[in-house]
């Protein structure tokens, strides 16, 4: 299959830090659990719960862990992108839930090509919670991130990040002496996160584009 889900299960605990136990216990199982799934092929697939709460847990398409592919009826030279189920905090901190959310929105090919050489697939789209990172980005706000940036080495920029089973979307500053970074809030109201070690910031994916309401 283009995408076997044990190996993007696999490679994400790599680059991200995870352990198969912990995965198992987010999903209610045995330790051995994501274990077993992964080198012994039982379950042969997951359930659908479960590849909803880890598909939510690491910000990626569902189809990637055996899910279905989400149907392309984007016009042509337009690319579909989709849209996850969750929203990322700009504020105290947003559960990933199951709430409906529009499938994708779908953007002019050229434009998006020049904007990013991502595949659809590494891209999502996921609304702005909170005041946090005002005024670049407001409560409401839909914001395009680029998951292939979380496995690269992180440069100064604005990111949605997992603390705990939250998303916050916030800007990095990468200090240029050490592997240590402050989390910031554009606006003044919130503090900082100074001098945060790289490897325990849990990047989702670098946000790229912001959409916004007009009032």
């Amino acid at each position: 299959m283009p995408n076997d889900p044990r190996k993007v299960l696999e490679r994400l605990c790599a680059e991200r830090g995870e352990d198969f136990a912990g995965l198992s216990r987010l999903l209610g199982k045995n330790p051995a659990y994501i274990q077993q799934f992964i080198r012994r092929g039982t379950p042969r697939r997951l359930r659908e719960d479960e590849r909803g709460k880890l598909a939510r847990y690491f910000g990626i398409a569902e189809s990637l862990l055996g899910g279905p592919e989400p149907v392309d009826d984007a016009p042509s030279g337009m690319i579909a992108v989709a849209r996850s189920a969750v929203r990322a905090s700009a504020g105290p901190g947003a559960i990933p839930s199951s709430e409906e959310a529009t499938p994708y929105f779908a953007f002019d090919r050229r434009w998006l090509k020049a904007l990013t050489g991502a595949p659809a697939d590494h891209l999502s789209m996921i609304r702005v919670e909170g005041d946090s990172m005002a005024p670049t980005l407001n409560d409401g706000d839909d914001i395009l991130i680029d998951r292939r940036d979380a496995a690269g080495p992180l440069r100064d920029g604005i990111y949605v990040l997992r603390i705990d089973e939250s998303l916050h979307v916030k800007r990095l500053a990468v200090h240029p002496m050490g592997r240590l970074v402050t989390v910031q809030s554009d606006n003044p109201a919130y503090s900082d996160w100074p001098d945060c070690a790289i490897g325990d910031v849990a990047c989702i994916g670098r946000v790229i584009w912001a959409g916004r309401k007009i009032v």
